[in-house]
């Protein structure tokens, strides 16, 4: 069963369960159960829905928070020139 169907399942005893003529005691259950798996089965829908958005096609993710290194060394200033110490005075 896809984790769609099984929201609209779980959507339904939701809906139903209070009108059905079981014990207070198993619908306080079924709505508490119900609930929780409405809650487990949204966050790994939305989990994979936020992976897919980020994925490359190449197994890669589009969010690393990092650069590689090309190679090159970086320019460093250490000094001024005279010229451009004036141009700032």
């Amino acid at each position: 069963m896809s984790r769609e169907s099984l929201i609209m399942l779980l959507g339904l005893v939701i809906v139903f369960l209070p009108s059905l003529g079981v014990p207070s005691q198993w619908k306080e259950y079924g709505l508490l159960g119900a609930g929780i798996a409405l809650i487990l089965v949204g966050y790994s829908l939305r989990r994979s829905m936020y992976l897919r958005t980020i994925d490359r096609g190449n197994g890669e993710r589009g969010t690393d928070a990092f650069l590689e290194h090309d190679g090159s060394t970086p320019k460093v200033v250490t000094e001024a020139t005279s010229e451009e110490t004036q141009t700032v005075q």
